[in-house]
């Protein structure tokens, strides 16, 4: 049976409820490499609106290889989970997995702007949405969430292995050349040396790769 028929919860739960869920699902998420090959991705980011009563999250689709926009879908739902620490999928996923099945065609791979197992219980939103859809997906984090590693150097490309619970749960990846690294992870259905592969292709000279970047810009319109 598929992951996503086994995690269809109820998003109406108790903090309490959710850590236990995380812990449960975080068994299910898988890095192996990826199963066919990519010619669309997909960005996801997500903002809240009316001081965090709702929330807007928009999903934008681009071809693989020459980054040209294919699509886009947003939604905005009212937010209904509180903000706890660690627990910000419960808050985010429901809006970022609506926007995601709006797109049309279904995308090959997605990068969602969050973590993915580089949260301390194995389940950030990348690899709650990846699960959830059953569908490959990235982590890529602008700030760290948990763990430990050297800086990277200061060039693009350079990178560091971030290190929790003593074992390596994601990179610090240098995306433009002295600027402040990105913390790319395993959302789900991909491995840590194809998440840091697909950021770099993705990238259009600027920090963000260009999938989350595209997201996030279509999120500020949403938002003014």
């Amino acid at each position: 049976m598929r992951a996503s028929a086994l995690l269809k919860h109820s998003w109406n739960i108790s903090p309490g409820r959710a850590i236990a869920v995380q812990r449960t699902l975080a068994g299910l998420v898988s890095s192996e490499p990826l199963a066919a090959p990519v010619e669309t991705i997909a960005g996801t980011d997500c903002a809240f609106l009316d001081g965090g009563k709702r929330i807007v999250a928009a999903a934008v689709l681009l071809d693989a290889k020459s980054m040209a926009p294919l699509g886009s879908a947003s939604v905005v739902r009212p937010c209904r989970f509180p903000y706890v620490p660690g627990l910000l999928s419960f808050r985010e996923a429901p809006a970022v997995i609506a926007a995601v099945e709006k797109l049309i065609p279904r995308p090959d791979l997605l990068m969602c702007d969050g973590q993915g197992l580089a949260h301390p219980r194995g389940l950030g939103l990348a690899s709650h949405v990846g699960l959830w859809l059953d569908m490959p997906t990235i982590g890529v984090a602008k700030s760290r969430l948990c763990g430990t590693h050297r800086a990277p150097g200061e060039n693009r490309r350079c990178r560091t292995q971030l290190w929790y619970g003593g074992r390596v749960v994601g990179a610090v990846l240098r995306t433009r050349s002295g600027v402040k690294p990105l913390y790319i992870s395993v959302g789900h259905r991909v491995s840590l040396a194809q998440a840091v592969s697909w950021t770099l292709r993705c990238g259009r000279g600027v920090r963000l790769p260009e999938p989350t970047r595209k997201a996030h810009q279509l999120v500020t319109r949403l938002r003014s």
